[in-house]
């Protein structure tokens, strides 16, 4: 599936308490620090990601979230009250973990109603409500069925089905799409946001994936070396990140080292690390002499045989082509050597490599950013 799921925002009144909160939260084991400083306020109803590269820190957050791990110093609240010595088991949380973590043992009817077996529930109650979870993921047909008889798709809806029959106030989600096939990844996505949109129940998902966080989320919190960097809707982390790390995690940017020449009222002017003179919409903290991080996204630069006349405009020579189906990304290595990359709607008369190019791109195109 090519659909794009769109965030309509929590559901669930906004007078109510946050369903999770971090404030300032340490996790340190053996002198290394995991966590750092982390404050998070995540409203009910609301399908919140942490995202961030491999060992930034965003799987030991949800794990003291879930109460797999305890604080080093901080609180953690779920609904207002404090759960740092509230064991896995009694917090009103499930989680949903990339192994999925089936019962191999167990039919898919026996899987879901582990846990409510546990917590010692009527078989009344057990049918009904492994019933209603195996509706909700399309997987009545299959009860009788073993792990090992479906496919990563399948075992994926009853591990959500298996979180959800105990209906938590909070669902966790452990990079659950990340053992799936780009396809099929796609389209549990989808299932992913419907049900979310249909239950109103507070999802909190850790993944590395820029795409599905920007796609699923109504907010995103950035991770970078056990620190929140930025949280924001997806247009805010986007168009508007704070810093150049969160820029060039948040889908492809090319970014340029500087220093602020003069400004005014709106503008910036920046000189380069390697000569060029970029001019940006001025921030309140860049001032003349002042590093900074210029940003263009890709698709925000324009590229033709002759000068635009632009502000921001460059010459250089066309390196690389790759066609993408729907856009085609070019690599221009401009004269002073810097190299950068160009999204343009496809055409059917695509530009030869060593042809010499130049881009150029509005000035409120740009971002600088604080080193």
């Amino acid at each position: 599936m090519s659909q794009t799921a769109v965030r309509n925002g929590p559901t669930r009144a906004s007078q109510n308490p946050p369903d999770v909160e971090l404030r300032q939260v340490f996790k340190v084991f053996d002198n290394d620090t995991a966590v750092r400083s982390a404050d998070l306020t995540i409203q009910p109803g609301e399908f919140f990601s942490i995202l961030g590269p491999s060992g930034c820190g965003k799987t030991t957050t949800l794990r003291l979230i879930a109460g797999f791990e305890s604080p080093t110093a901080g609180d953690v609240l779920i609904q207002g009250r404090s759960v740092v010595n509230v064991p896995p088991y009694r917090r009103p949380v499930n989680t949903v973990f990339q192994s999925y973590a089936l019962f191999g043992h167990m039919t898919v009817w026996d899987n879901i109603a582990f846990g409510l077996r546990i917590h010692g529930q009527s078989k009344s109650t057990l049918r009904d409500r492994v019933g209603d979870a195996l509706r909700l993921v399309k997987m009545e047909s299959f009860s009788r069925r073993y792990p090992s008889q479906l496919s990563g798709g399948q075992q994926q809806r009853v591990a959500l089905a298996r979180a959800l029959v105990n209906h938590p106030t909070v669902l966790l989600l452990d990079e659950p799409l990340g053992a799936l096939d780009l396809k099929l990844r796609k389209e549990m996505q989808m299932e992913l946001s419907n049900l979310h949109r249909g239950l109103g129940v507070t999802f909190v998902m850790v993944t590395h994936d820029q795409e599905e966080a920007l796609c699923l989320s109504d907010r995103i919190a950035v991770m970078n070396d056990g620190a929140i960097e930025q949280v924001g809707s997806p247009a805010e982390i986007y168009d508007c990140p704070k810093t150049a790390f969160v820029a060039d995690f948040i889908g492809d940017t090319n970014l340029f080292n500087g220093q602020v020449q003069q400004r005014d009222s709106t503008t910036l002017q920046v000189i380069t690390d390697t000569g060029l003179s970029v001019i940006t919409p001025a921030t309140d903290t860049a001032s003349p002499a002042s590093s900074v991080v210029i940003s263009i996204r890709p698709e925000s630069i324009r590229l033709g045989l002759q000068p635009n006349g632009a502000t921001n405009c460059f010459s250089g020579q066309l390196k690389n082509v790759m066609y993408l189906g729907t856009h085609v990304q070019y690599l221009v290595e401009l004269k002073s050597g810097d190299r950068l990359q160009v999204m343009q709607p496809k055409s059917p008369d695509l530009l030869d490599l060593n042809t010499d190019v130049y881009v150029w791109w509005h000035e409120t195109d740009g971002l600088a950013l604080s080193v």
